[in-house]
């Protein structure tokens, strides 16, 4: 049975690549959801990535369920393990860059109502490649592993992953622009903190359940394994399908008018 690589050796350079550089960018993340919430006076911008960068704590669910592994060789940054998985600082950040930053546009764009459904499907396509491009680097540039029997890999990634995350983006994205419509005060995007969780885990538990089940397998096979990641891979496209169909469906006639969208979402 294929077991965890604990004694793997952690490359310090790719680590440092990926602390120190997705950090900076959480802070440029940061600086321009802040700015982008002054222009609309209101606080959901800062706390949708704050709610993302808090939510990276839920990892070693994604973690033990995707069997992913962070090597954890002498000189890795740590803060907590949990399942038997020590987590790298840079979760956090990552999160932000991979999941806040695209959720922001995706958001704005669906409040001024200039969110056609091709577009969304690009946007989507675009975090794909985004996720391509960062776990590409982190898994062969020796920071951690997809360690499973997993299938259709490029350059050892697994591709059903940047699928799962493209479609939990858009839907966090698409729900949190809801949860926005409809809150009656600041305090109530509070509830982002909730919804990224929730969203994170039910797409990628609830699509992508079928290779879930197929790489925890007692006697795994290929081709269960491929079935299970075709399956999963449809899944979240009808998933973004779905969320693309309720952003376009709620106009923004439905909402209150500019003004007053502004200021029920004054905090204070």
């Amino acid at each position: 049975m294929v077991q965890p690589p604990i004694d793997h050796v952690l490359n310090l350079t790719t680590q440092a690549v990926l602390l120190y550089g997705s950090w900076v960018l959480t802070v440029a993340v940061l600086a321009v959801a802040v700015g982008m919430g002054v222009r609309e006076r209101t606080a959901f911008y800062p706390l949708l990535v704050l709610a993302v960068l808090v939510g990276a704590f839920v990892e070693p669910l994604y973690d033990t369920a995707m069997m992913l592994y962070f090597y954890s060789t002498e000189g890795m940054v740590t803060h907590f393990t949990a399942f038997g998985i020590p987590q790298p600082l840079w979760t956090h950040s990552g999160y932000v860059v991979l999941y806040a930053l695209p959720a922001l546009f995706i958001a704005r764009a669906a409040w001024r109502g200039t969110l056609p459904r091709p577009r969304l499907f690009t946007l989507a396509g675009v975090v794909l490649v985004m996720s391509c491009v960062f776990e590409m680097i982190g898994i062969n540039g020796g920071a951690y592993a997809y360690w499973g029997p997993h299938v259709l890999r490029i350059l050892d990634y697994p591709v059903v992953i940047g699928v799962l995350e493209a479609a939990q983006v858009v839907v966090f994205a698409v729900a949190a622009h809801e949860l926005r419509r409809r809150v009656r005060t600041g305090v109530g995007l509070l509830g982002l903190f909730v919804l990224f969780p929730c969203v994170f885990l039910g797409v990628n538990f609830g699509a992508g359940w079928p290779v879930i089940i197929a790489i925890h397998l007692a006697q795994p096979s290929a081709a269960l394994t491929l079935a299970g990641t075709l399956l999963a891979m449809v899944l979240a496209l009808v998933v973004v399908a779905g969320a693309a169909r309720a952003a376009t469906d709620a106009a923004p006639a439905a909402a209150p008018d500019g003004a007053a969208r502004q200021s029920l979402e004054q905090v204070g």
